[in-house]
């Protein structure tokens, strides 16, 4: 243990990549270190894969308004979800292969084993020990399963294997109904598959606006059966599996876990440097330095279990990584809160969600998309967009929806949050016709009428005309 080096990351994905890709800015004197596969959690398991799923099942869907289109011969069509899966499975060796790429440049930089710490500069890695001056940790999360699930082996899949199926049985389950749950499960409805989903809130896909989440669960409801606010067990049957959640009682051939995902902390050693640790294990940390107390160590990514997707595990490892390689760690401020749900329509919680704001100083304007002029012509209105305002000065807080094309409509309102801008900075932006983000016009004009003190604006004082195109 003769040689030092500067930092030492423990986890090559997301996270420690973007902390490996900043401390290489600075310092070649570093080492990284991981245990388990390689090619992060997004490209193997996560975003990457299941977006092709739903890509698929999706295109298949489709075929249900065909009629409407003039379009004949649809129930011709049929999808061979083997061949859906050995495409998922392609796409995601292409993905990985680019991610590993980076590992496998750094030769004995980059070393493959399980880092525990043994003081807060030294780790032990596959028996030897190495120093360091900073430490990066970064070592992710992992699909919760309960211990009394594990019993039913490969009859209780999760993201780490529903992809690395041949095929997939005709009867599943989904536990769980938050993003990956919801995702998930329409997603395998679609492609033909009879899904029966549970999820043990009332809510769906982290929405909190009653209007918004009313609209997800109306359309979830014609493509799946669906029990909400009870807990699922599960019990054997045979061969099968049968789910129980209050009084829906159901036998499958398997069941997808979407329980939600447990930080990677375990032999970490982490009990060794004096430090508070949360109920999961997971130590406290400055939000805004990523660092541990006054420690030289840094964690980023999913393992702070907070919030698990890729944009933000990245700007994780970006300060964690920046701060590692400094005399004195600097704050940095986070973006605007943004999470999509890829469902159809999509989902998005962006800003300030509805549940967090002051309800007394805040303005609320809706539109449905079922009148939406652009969604009407594509036959994809369905839907609900909340936008959110201060009542004092119209700055724009946030905003869920569930909409068609909405994953474009909440970077655009993302952006525009981020400016700080006021429901009337919106409206002064041309509003082409006819686009599904016209949707977004009436919403904001709503706000404006609310506002009552604020100037006209782009005709948001008058009522409404009865036509999308306007109004």
């Amino acid at each position: 243990m003769s040689h030092t080096y500067d930092v030492a990351i423990i986890g090559a994905g997301t996270a420690g990549l973007a902390a490996l890709r900043e401390v290489q800015r600075h310092t070649d004197n570093f080492v990284i270190v991981n245990d388990g596969a390689y090619g992060t959690t997004c490209a193997r398991v996560g975003c990457m894969p299941s977006k092709a799923l739903i890509e698929t099942a999706n295109a298949y869907h489709r075929r249900e308004v065909f009629d409407e289109f003039g379009i004949r011969g649809a129930q011709a069509l049929r999808v061979d979800v083997a061949a859906t899966l050995a495409r998922v499975r392609k796409l995601r060796d292409h993905f990985v292969t680019d991610v590993i790429a980076i590992t496998d440049k750094l030769r004995d930089k980059s070393i493959a084993g399980r880092a525990r710490f043994v003081e807060p500069d030294v780790l032990e890695v596959n028996g030897a020990r190495l120093s360091a001056k900073n430490i990066v940790i970064a070592t992710g999360s992992r699909p919760i399963v309960p211990s009394e699930w594990r019993t039913f082996g490969a009859r209780v899949l999760t993201s780490d294997t529903l992809f690395e199926q041949a095929t997939l049985p005709q009867h599943i389950a989904v536990a769980g109904m938050g993003v990956i749950g919801v995702e998930v499960s329409q997603a395998l409805a679609r492609l033909g598959l009879s899904v029966s989903a549970f999820g043990a809130a009332h809510t769906v896909a982290g929405i909190s606006d009653e209007p918004v989440a009313a609209a997800l669960i109306a359309q979830l409801h014609k493509e799946m059966s669906l029990t909400l606010g009870e807990p699922a067990h599960l019990t054997a049957e045979d061969r099968r599996l049968r789910v129980t959640a209050g009084n829906t009682s159901v036998v499958v051939d398997a069941v997808f876990a979407a329980l939600g995902r447990r930080p990677h902390v375990e032999d970490l050693g982490l009990d060794r440097l004096g430090i508070k640790l949360d109920q999961d294990g997971v130590p406290l940390f400055d939000a805004a330095t990523r660092q541990l107390g006054q420690l030289p160590i840094y964690i980023a990514g999913d393992v702070t279990n907070d919030f698990p997707v890729l944009h933000e595990a990245a700007d994780d490892g970006y300060v964690a990584g920046i701060n590692s390689t400094r005399a004195a760690p600097i704050c940095f401020a986070r973006r605007t809160f943004l999470n999509i749900v890829f469902c159809d329509p999509n989902v998005a919680v962006i800003g300030t969600p509805y549940a967090k704001l002051d309800r007394e100083s805040t303005a609320v304007g809706t539109v449905d998309f079922a009148t939406q002029g652009r969604a009407t012509v594509a036959a994809d209105n369905r839907g609900v967009l909340r936008v959110y305002a201060k009542r004092e000065d119209g700055r724009l807080l946030g905003a869920e929806l569930c909409t068609p094309r909405g994953e474009h409509l909440a970077h655009l309102l993302a952006l525009a949050i981020d400016r700080r801008a006021s429901v009337q900075d919106v409206l002064r932006m041309p509003f082409y016709h006819p686009v599904f983000e016209e949707g977004l016009r009436t919403a904001l004009r709503d706000v404006t009428r609310q506002l009552g003190h604020s100037r006209a604006s782009d005709l948001a004082s008058c009522g409404a005309v009865g036509a999308s195109a306007l109004d």
